[in-house]
């Protein structure tokens, strides 16, 4: 598949390794060359210093023939254009533009005109602040991915010391079979896709399956007393930190909203009816204490310094907060911060990434979410009639290494799976894999070729 970029900032430089990785034909275009430099050095693509939105530098990229484009700089109307000539310059092409002002997004019919069309808008903001709230539902998990819908839950769990969890075997669950399926386990560096053999350790990241109807099973097995959400404390008063503050003023939940500066605070105050926007610093221990950061539930810390984030967690934690959200933007980041005591990190790159993977994958593949790092994938596919797995008991499928079924969805029965059970046409399945065996598990869900 060819695919072009346009922008080789953080956003684009990162999709073009991902999808050079999985050996498709990549084209990035930049007109700063110190950053064309850059894709020249670290990537196995083709390099274009130029403008995405001169048609010219379009046809010299090959868009007649390219498969997908993606406009990724970070200036939305640089984007909006792109995707514009691109139409113009061919007829079969999926656009997809990532754009930073939430305005498009409450506006994106306008881009499903026949006159314009644009496949996919990417807003990174509107993808952590959905992330975030799912976790509000689920306070205990580090990571909460819907699928089907919201009807099928991935639930990520950091496994504490003295957890009654540590040292179990896997197999040991057979009271909790039908209802849960532990599907990934991310452990420091190193990614496993498990087996009943498996014992769960300490720090453990557990990636369990679950209906939404069964979430309390959850709890019982990790012996928590389920409880609702009633304290949030927020730091950063940007665009993020007033989505996420606008859908939580909808609530019952007591939030607060700390920004440092002071006309912002009022521009946040006339917005926001319950909640309490405060004048502050998030790195002031005292001011902390003061706003009783230890009886909060949830401390989000979103502004858009990431060392300070990282520093204003690591605060909230010492002081008491019970759980702590982090916004991180670079992704190398991620390992270092999850070992030294922050609870769960939102990024923008790993938002757009899981929103533009469903678009370049085969099969039919409805919805991708790359877990911690990348290094594993949970994929929503949809069984065709003609794909070779239908019909076929799970113990008979020739899955790959590195691949698991966690949940089958088969209109309204949602079942989690053994060996016994059996994939028919159209059901949706929620998939497991290393990225090593994608390219292999994209094969079983493509249509065979004597289905032409």
């Amino acid at each position: 598949m060819k695919i072009i970029i346009i922008g080789a900032g953080e956003v684009g430089f990162n999709i073009a390794q991902r999808l050079s990785e999985e050996n498709h034909d990549v084209v990035v275009i930049e007109k700063d060359p110190v950053k064309i430099r850059s894709v020249q050095n670290a990537l196995d693509v083709q390099a274009i210093e130029g403008s995405g939105t001169n048609p010219s530098i379009l046809q010299d990229a090959g868009i007649q023939d390219s498969d997908i484009i993606v406009a990724a700089t970070d200036n939305d109307e640089a984007n909006l254009f792109a995707c514009f000539y691109a139409q113009y310059l061919t007829d079969f092409i999926t656009k997809i533009a990532r754009v930073k002002n939430p305005d498009y997004m409450k506006h994106r019919e306008i881009f499903k005109q026949d006159s314009f069309t644009i496949d996919l808008l990417i807003n990174s903001q509107s993808e952590m602040v959905a992330s975030i709230l799912k976790l509000t539902e689920v306070p205990i998990a580090s990571e909460v991915i819907d699928f089907v819908d919201g009807r099928v839950k991935l639930i990520g769990i950091t496994i504490k010391e003295d957890s009654p969890l540590v040292g179990r075997k896997l197999s040991s669950f057979q009271e909790y079979e039908n209802s849960i399926l532990v599907g990934v386990i991310i452990r420091g560096e190193k990614v496993v896709v498990p087996k009943g053999e498996d014992v769960i350790q300490a720090n453990d990241l557990v990636y369990m399956v679950t209906r939404r109807e069964d979430i309390q099973n959850i709890f019982r097995i990790m012996q928590i007393r389920r409880e609702g959400l009633s304290r949030v404390m927020i730091v950063g008063g940007g665009e993020t930190g007033l989505a996420l503050a606008e859908s939580l003023d909808a609530t019952t939940i007591n939030t607060k909203l700390i920004e440092k500066d002071g006309q912002r605070c009022l521009e946040l105050a006339e917005k926001l009816e319950k909640v309490v926007v405060l004048n502050g610093d998030g790195t002031d221990r005292e001011f902390l204490i003061e706003e009783n950061v230890d009886e909060v539930d949830i401390m989000m810390v979103l502004t858009g310094d990431e060392e300070n984030n990282v520093l204003i967690s690591l605060l909230g934690k010492a002081l008491g907060a019970k759980k702590t959200v982090t916004k991180i933007a670079k992704l190398s980041y991620i390992p270092l911060v999850s070992t030294i005591g922050i609870d769960t990190v939102v990024s923008p790159r790993l938002s757009a990434i899981r929103a533009i993977l469903q678009y370049i994958r085969k099969g039919k593949v409805v919805c991708v979410a790359p877990l911690k790092a990348e290094a594993v994938e949970a994929i929503e596919f949809e069984a065709l009639e003609t794909s070779d797995i239908v019909n076929t008991p799970l113990s008979k499928v020739k899955f790959p290494k590195g691949a698991i079924v966690g949940a089958i969805v088969r209109e309204e029965e949602i079942i989690i799976p053994r060996g016994h059970n059996m994939i028919k046409p159209h059901d949706h399945l929620i998939i497991f894999a290393l990225k090593d065996a994608i390219p292999k598990l994209e094969k079983l869900f493509t249509v065979k070729l004597e289905y032409f």
